[in-house]
């Protein structure tokens, strides 16, 4: 499947701070009442660690949405590797407007990072190998796009974006359809067209998913070796995905089994957000 790209998101971008800000302000920031509505301010941006940066274009909609006055200036962009106490961006506008929007600006920023940061540490451990590393649907829920996107920042690859995409049939799909065969078969007849991936546990399942002409084959949880004998086996026939069981430790000895992709839920899920502080500056 292609890779979202940024212009694709413009509507869910909108959607995503939309329901951020109504989460965060509700009926209004009482605590930003404080300060006198025609305050002037200016602010700046740091990381506190090393990070790759993803989510510029949610902090914009955020500032955009509450007070399309500020003015933000960015001195990085998505994808860019930063390191700790490096400025990030430049603020000015109503002070009102920038501490409003303070926390949900940085809630976006610093988890869409947490995401391109882990896809940029597990990209490097198999660069060279030519395997292409894909995320997973184990996204947190109403950031999926978002989610996805931060992964091709970190140099990653996106799976399906969800079930409707393409076919993944899995070990209870194999059995309510009464095995593998008749399973894609039911899948091209469903929807001609959709990429048909099927998962197997073993070089047995491997062969009839490859006589049933599955355009991907999911290898769960298979050894090194007995990776690399599928990888002879399949012979081009299909794309391999190794997947389950794989982590920093072992990433780069699965990846030069030979396999075309490597399915992580941990580049989604597994993630600490980066440290990021916003404070307003003197005048």
């Amino acid at each position: 499947m292609p890779n979202l790209t940024l212009a694709q998101l413009t509507d869910e971008i909108q959607a995503n701070v939309r329901s951020a800000l109504k989460e965060d302000i509700g009926s209004g920031d009482i605590t930003a009442q404080l300060i006198p509505a025609e305050r002037q301010a200016r602010a700046q941006l740091i990381t506190r660690e090393a990070a790759v940066i993803s989510g510029c274009a949610w902090v914009n909609e955020v500032f955009r949405q509450i007070d399309p006055t500020v003015s933000l200036e960015w001195l990085v962009e998505d994808g860019q590797q930063v390191l700790a106490n490096q400025l990030l961006l430049r603020l000015s506008g109503p002070a009102r407007a920038i501490l409003s929007g303070e926390r949900a600006a940085l809630n976006f920023l610093q988890t869409l990072s947490a995401v391109a940061t882990r896809c940029r540490q597990y990209a490097d451990l198999v660069s060279g190998t030519g395997v292409r590393l894909l995320d997973t649907r184990k996204t947190l829920p109403g950031l999926r796009l978002a989610q996805k996107y931060a992964v091709t920042c970190g140099g990653c690859d996106n799976h399906r974006i969800g079930l409707y995409d393409a076919f993944l049939i899995k070990e209870n799909h194999i059995a309510a359809c009464g095995g593998i065969a008749q399973a894609v078969a039911q899948a091209r007849h469903i929807a001609p067209g959709k990429p048909v991936e099927v998962e197997v546990e073993d070089l047995q399942e491997l062969q009839q998913a490859l006589a049933a002409g599955a355009d991907i084959i999911m290898l769960d949880e298979l050894s090194d070796a007995d990776m690399r004998e599928a990888v002879r086996l399949c012979g081009g026939r299909a794309k391999l995905e190794a997947s389950g069981g794989i982590h920093g430790g072992n990433l780069r000895s699965v990846a030069e089994t030979g396999v075309d992709y490597i399915s992580l839920g941990t580049l989604t899920k597994d993630i600490k957000a980066v440290d990021l502080s916003l404070r307003l500056l003197a005048d």
